[in-house]
This record gives structure tokens, C-alpha cells and sequence, in this order.
């Protein structure tokens, strides 16, 4: 089997990586990625893309056909990946997470790949009320992530074929420890803050929903959907990737980690707005059709390894929100650096695409 992983140099990728070598020892892994966040790396001693037999450098948007040629199946990570990063970055955005991934999707159809896994996100259901959304539930996108990841599950539908079978993982919010660990996730966010400052500052009122989702347990899943037949689900399938079991409000998450970091105080700001992102979701379709690839990880053990991770690392930055940790901040430093173009791609194009 050979597999190809695009934006595996990210938050998400190298626990993909690890998880397609240990169940497919003999699979050929190749990766793809800018590498806008490759020298990010935290706490691991092994460089994450050496568990790949190929790593290409290259933008999504001009993705080399030849590339594709004899793959099986691609999982697709690649993303302008959260709500603050596509607020600034709208345009290319909607370039990067939509035109390229259907681009993307045409062009490994041609080639004869016969899987293609979409790390969609649970974000398309914005606000909702009334209960955990199903897959079938209205859409309510809210920002232009949301929107690209709708605006591509829709354009990937009609590609799907018995020779083509689509995946769209529509994931619950991503927490845990990487070996690119991101801070600018409502978990690892609290986890971080409790370490270095002893405090979690909750900007809602803390009532808003958040399904929640370990890496390692998104990587569990992507590996199931690289197995999946179309008749397990048809040749095109959109399911809610989570557990029931970690739908939790904001203010649940922080209890949590005060529970496990001594001494940590916990404000809530009862007089903040309204969330405009509140929703529970349903995960009950994904335990029916992949019952041996359900989620492993619990919330406390997810808070446990975030810490014994942190101290380990000796994390000790109170101003971690204006680090590398948070994404946003390492695009705008390469763009406010001359490094990245406006469309983020790499000002000296040539020399990226050679490295």
C-alpha cells in the first residue's frame, strides 16, 4: 500500500505518520507540505517525517501529478487550519482548503488513487440548538474555515465513485500532545495556562459546547478510513469523527484541568457575549461503521499527558500566546518577515520547492 499525506508536517500529521507505520509496517508513506510549521517541533527526539519513506515540499495548489502515480490512497490534512488564521487569510483560505483540495481530488482520481481521506471538522455546525447534530443536520457555517470545509465536502461528493471512495471526517476539536504541539486549542490552551500561570481565564460564560477528539484518536480514524471499502458506507461518506462521551462545555474542560494541576483558579467571565460556537455532536454513526477504530483516549488522561509533556519540556512561557505555539503567529512572522507572500506562498518560491 502506498499512501500519501498531505500537511503532514503540521499539528496532526506526525501522530498520522506514526499511526500508518505501526498498522502497515510494509506500507510506502509519502508526505507533502509547505513546511510553514516544520521547524515548530516540541518535545520528541525523533524528527516526526522519518516515518515517511518520501517527503516532498511543494503548495497544495500546484500539486506535481507525477506525485500521485501509483498511490493507493491519500489522506488530505493539509488546511489554513482554525477560525483566527482564516479571518486574516480569507482569500487563500478558501484557495488552500477548498479550490485545492477538489484540484487535488480531480487529479488523484486521474491517477488511479482509489481512497481519499477529507480531515473535514465539526466546526460546519457553527450554533446549534436542540440537541447533537447527526451528519444529515443542518449546516451552519460561521467563518471561512467552516465555510471551505463545507463548500469541499459538497464538491468532493459527485467525484466519489465505486473506483474513488470518499471520506470526509468532519473531526471534533483537536487536543493532546504532538510532536508539533499547538496552544491555540480550547484544551491545550487551559492545560498550558495552568502550568505556567496556575489560572484559567475563560473569556464565555463558560456554558458553550466543544466535542472533543485526542490526536492520537484522529490518527485511529484516518486509518480506518484508508481501509474502507465503498460498500462499507458507500462510495462517498461524510461521518462525525469523536465520542459521545467528549462532548463537554468549556467550563467542564477547565475543571478538568484544575483537577489534575494543583492549585489552579479558574475564572469565568458570567458577563462575557454570547458564543457564537456552541454545539454537541453525535458520534454514533462513526461507532457503527468503524466500532474497532473508536476513540482511546479519555479527557483526563489527555490533560495528564499535556502536563507531564509540558513540565518535561520545562515550559515555563506565561506569554505563550504570542509564540510559535499558536499558529497564527509563526504565519504572520514569516509574512511581516518577507519570508511568505501575501497568498502565503514562499517568497523565494524556487529555492522552497528544491529543498
Amino acid at each position: 500500500m502506498k499512501v500519501l499525506v498531505t500537511g503532514n508536517m503540521g499539528y496532526v500529521g506526525p501522530l498520522v505518520l506514526r499511526r500508518l507505520r505501526e498498522s502497515h509496517a510494509g506500507a510506502e508513506l509519502l508526505g507533502y507540505d509547505m513546511g510553514y510549521f516544520a521547524h515548530c517541533l516540541t518535545g520528541t527526539e525523533r524528527f516526526p517525517e522519518s516515518r515517511a519513506d518520501v517527503q516532498y515540499f511543494g503548495d497544495i495548489r500546484r500539486v506535481p501529478e507525477e506525485i500521485l502515480h501509483g498511490v493507493d490512497a491519500v489522506v488530505h490534512l493539509c488546511a489554513i487550519s482554525n477560525d483566527p488564521m482564516g479571518a486574516l487569510f480569507q482569500d487563500v483560505t478558501l484557495d488552500i482548503n477548498h479550490r485545492a483540495s477538489i484540484d487535488l481530488a480531480n487529479k488523484a482520481k486521474k491517477a488511479g488513487v482509489k481512497k481519499f481521506v477529507f480531515a473535514s471538522s465539526c466546526s460546519v455546525y457553527g450554533f446549534a440548538e436542540g440537541g447533537p447534530r447527526r451528519e444529515n443536520d443542518a449546516l451552519n457555517p460561521l467563518t471561512a474555515y467552516a465555510k471551505s470545509k463545507v463548500f469541499t465536502e459538497r464538491d468532493l461528493a459527485p467525484l466519489a465513485s465505486p473506483t474513488f471512495t470518499v471520506t470526509c471526517l468532519r473531526f471534533a476539536t483537536a487536543c493532546g500532545m504532538s510532536d508539533r504541539l499547538r496552544l491555540d486549542l480550547v484544551l491545550n490552551d487551559f492545560v498550558a495556562s495552568a502550568v505556567v500561570s496556575k489560572r484559567i481565564d475563560i473569556l464565555s460564560d463558560g456554558t458553550p459546547w466543544r466535542p472533543l477528539i485526542h490526536v492520537k484518536d484522529m490518527a485511529r480514524a484516518i486509518d480506518w478510513a484508508v481501509q474502507r471499502d465503498s460498500g462499507e458506507g458507500g462510495a462517498f461518506l461524510t461521518l462525525n469523527a469523536g465520542s459521545d462521551a467528549w462532548n463537554y462545555q468549556v467550563k467542564d474542560l477547565a475543571a478538568a484541568v484544575a483537577k489534575l494541576v494543583p492549585n489552579v483558579e479558574v475564572s469565568i467571565n458570567k458577563n462575557a457575549q454570547p458564543d457564537k460556537r456552541s454545539y454537541q455532536v453525535s458520534f454514533q454513526k462513526f461507532a457503527q461503521c468503524a466500532p474497532k477504530f473508536q476513540p482511546q483516549v479519555d479527557l483526563l488522561g489527555a490533560v495528564t499527558e499535556l502536563r507531564d509533556s509540558l513540565q518535561a519540556m520545562r515550559f515555563n512561557d506565561p506569554d505563550f500566546r504570542n509564540s510559535q505555539f499558536v499558529r497564527l503567529n509563526v504565519l504572520k512572522r514569516l509574512t511581516n518577515d518577507g519570508h511568505l507572500t501575501k497568498d502565503l506562498t514562499w517568497a523565494n518560491r524556487s529555492i522552497a520547492e528544491r529543498a
